[in-house]
């Protein structure tokens, strides 16, 4: 049974040790991950597991399933759990039509797009608004001022659409930016940093994690898996694919996500350290992630309700620090992915 943890030091919100990421849950065929989506029927017993498990933390996005994604996690909450039992994030940002203005996080796409969400969701407010990107760095957005962005996002607050603010992916002097604007001007800072962190993609140990950490932010990381890598999909190579995804679309990116010399080389320590302590690799990379102090509720996907258990199982592991430092050795420093393309 999981335990509930405070997000963060900036807020009263509580949250359950793991996040249900619901980015394969939609309307199989639409959207980007379409070829690996779950539909509402086949996702209808995963949430009923989370719950069972005391997962009540859910994260969500306009562009999964280019909407689909909300429409389904909103039914099934709905059905299953009196609003005040769970909390919901979704995330804006990214294009959700051809339009300029559906996209990035303007003023205009900023209160549109929360409406737009809470419409798919069939709710009336948002418990954690995340903002996908940085204001600046949206894929065919424009340069947004950031005081736009925050202004806009500072009224949805006190509109009461949204309980809280979080970011996603972005460069640590980006978010010291925002969080000292919101500051200054008194609007509404962002309580947690949803960024891409795992054991083969560690360049957030050198900026962002130390800032959260000493401000009191919470990180609820993405891809704790390598998107398949560190749960053994891919068996040694991309082209070794054993999964829906891993061998459909999606395998592209993943190959621009992980592309550092040692990262299968450190999936094969995470094997062997499994082996060791009779779990799965799975369960050991999300055991890693949990010893973190300043790591609060990993955000995890699955696509059946035994990896859910496994998961579950893996917040009870302690890592002896040797093995820890096992399996960090072979690290070695990567290109930041901010800073050659979109993480």
């Amino acid at each position: 049974m999981l335990s509930p943890v405070q997000l963060g030091q900036n807020s009263g919100l509580r949250v359950s040790q793991l996040c249900l990421g619901t980015m394969n849950i939609g309307e199989p065929g639409r959207g980007h991950q379409g070829d690996w989506t779950l539909g509402v029927d086949a996702a209808r017993p995963i949430f009923s597991a989370a719950i069972d498990h005391g997962l009540f933390y859910f994260d969500c996005a306009d562009i999964y399933g280019v909407g689909a994604s909300e429409e389904v996690v909103g039914k099934l909450l709905n059905e299953l759990l009196p609003r005040d039992e769970y909390v919901l994030a979704t995330k804006i940002a990214m294009p959700m039509g051809r339009n300029p203005n559906q996209m990035g996080l303007s003023r205009k796409h900023v209160m549109e797009g929360v409406d737009a969400c809470l419409r798919r969701l069939g709710h009336d407010y948002l418990d954690h608004l995340v903002i996908h990107r940085h204001p600046q760095a949206t894929p065919l957005g424009a340069v947004v001022p950031i005081e736009e962005t925050l202004e806009a996002l500072h009224d949805v607050v006190k509109a009461g659409k949204a309980l809280y603010l979080g970011a996603s992916s972005m460069f640590a002097a980006q978010f010291v930016e925002l969080q000292l604007t919101a500051k200054m001007n008194g609007w509404t800072p962002f309580i947690s940093m949803q960024n891409h962190y795992n054991l083969i993609y560690r360049e957030e140990e050198r900026e962002m994690n130390p800032y959260c950490a000493r401000t009191g932010v919470a990180l609820t990381p993405w891809s704790p898996l390598a998107r398949g890598i560190l749960a053994g999909s891919y068996k040694g190579g991309f082209d070794h694919g054993s999964t829906t995804r891993s061998q459909g679309q999606d395998r592209a990116r993943t190959q621009s996500l992980y592309r550092g010399e040692m990262d299968f080389k450190i999936a094969d320590r995470v094997m062997e350290i499994a082996g060791k302590y009779g779990k799965t690799a799975a369960q050991i990379s999300v055991a890693w992630l949990l010893q973190k102090p300043e790591v609060h509720a990993p955000i995890v996907g699955v696509s059946r309700v035994q990896q859910l258990d496994e998961l579950v199982e893996a917040t009870d592991i302690v890592l002896d620090p040797t093995d820890v430092a096992y399996l960090e050795e072979l690290y070695r420093p990567l290109e930041n992915l901010l800073s050659i393309g979109f993480s």
